[in-house]
């Protein structure tokens, strides 16, 4: 579906704005799913002088959204109401070394590059972010990890732009990390990171880089169009194993598969809509509630307006489930 012209409504927005306004933009390009409707308005702030200016005259009431690269995300059929920011390259994609076994980097950076910065510079402690394959805006805003490492390890402090335009400077402590999650303010968006590892020599880097990228390669289906892992581990379990005991590895709707490969790893196989993703997972929940009493909860992140077909039940309304 296609929204009403911001930029008509509110001409304000692109004057002295000198990074890429875009009305009505597909966001299915810049998903890995490769699936999803429309943002109202995509903008991509020149930097981060220019993401304040933006958000200072927006009025209160358009709600917006940073999108790093879209690897958990998945965008609904009917699209995004409001404003979408993607922060780009040029702008939020440096990298600095600091004295002090630290890093800054900007929040555009991927996760990939940074890990590769830090082996550069000898830092170790960053080889897991060589298998995560998100933006480092993305990583802090929900504590990504891997291999028995997470973002709160390595965080230092952060800068953020609030939905008024204001520059905050956040601590570790501010963000209040938990598994997966963080507890800053939902209207933040982070520009960039000061992160801190341990010294360490190039080659005792590269080689754990080199075991995260051989893990993922025989593991996950990471050639696919997939979201990543779809559901948080539960307390005690993997997800992939509460999926598989359910019955649901290679499970099937429409275009929208759990993989064969990695049972917690949704895939688009081809032809899949926003609808057939969602519903797949919502689905497997189900019979993942009713199998083990077990309530898996969602990792990737869905958002935008149902299409079509309406909305999906959490659990598929099961037993009165809801998310």
């Amino acid at each position: 579906m296609s929204f009403p012209d911001l930029l008509e409504q509110h001409p304000e927005l692109a004057e002295g704005t000198r990074g890429k306004l875009t009305s009505n933009q597909s966001l299915a390009s810049i998903t890995w799913f490769r699936t999803g409707g429309r943002a109202q308005l995509l903008f991509q702030p020149a930097d981060e002088e220019d993401l304040a200016q933006f958000l200072a005259k927006l009025p209160e009431d358009v709600p917006v959204l940073p999108v790093g690269l879209g690897s958990n995300l998945l965008i609904r059929d009917g699209g995004l109401e409001g404003v979408v920011i993607r922060l780009s390259a040029k702008g939020f994609g440096g990298i600095e070394t600091l004295a002090g076994n630290r890093l800054k980097a900007g929040a555009a950076v991927p996760d990939k590059r940074l890990a590769e910065a830090a082996a550069q510079a000898g830092l170790g402690g960053f080889a897991f972010y060589f298998g995560i394959p998100g933006a480092l805006g993305g990583a802090l805003r929900m504590n990504a990890g891997a291999h028995g490492t997470e973002t709160c390890e390595r965080l230092v402090e952060l800068t953020a732009i609030d939905r008024q335009g204001r520059r905050h400077v956040l601590s570790n402590a501010d963000m209040k990390y938990a598994y997966r999650h963080s507890g800053a303010p939902k209207d933040l968006i982070f520009t960039s990171a000061v992160l801190e590892g341990v010294p360490s020599d190039e080659a005792t880097i590269r080689r754990e880089m080199a075991e995260v990228q051989d893990h993922r390669e025989k593991a996950q289906p990471i050639r696919e169009k997939t979201g990543g892992s779809t559901f948080k581990n539960p307390p005690g379990n993997s997800a992939w194993k509460v999926v598989d005991a359910a019955g649901c590895r290679g499970l099937t709707i429409g275009g929208a598969q759990m993989s064969e490969m990695h049972c917690n790893f949704m895939i688009n196989t081809g032809t899949a809509t926003g609808h057939d993703l969602e519903l797949l997972g919502e689905t497997v929940r189900a019979r993942a509630l009713a199998d083990s009493g077990v309530r898996l909860e969602w990792e990737i992140k869905r958002l935008g307006q149902f299409g079509p077909e309406g909305p999906i039940q959490p659990f598929l309304g099961q037993a009165g489930e809801t998310a």
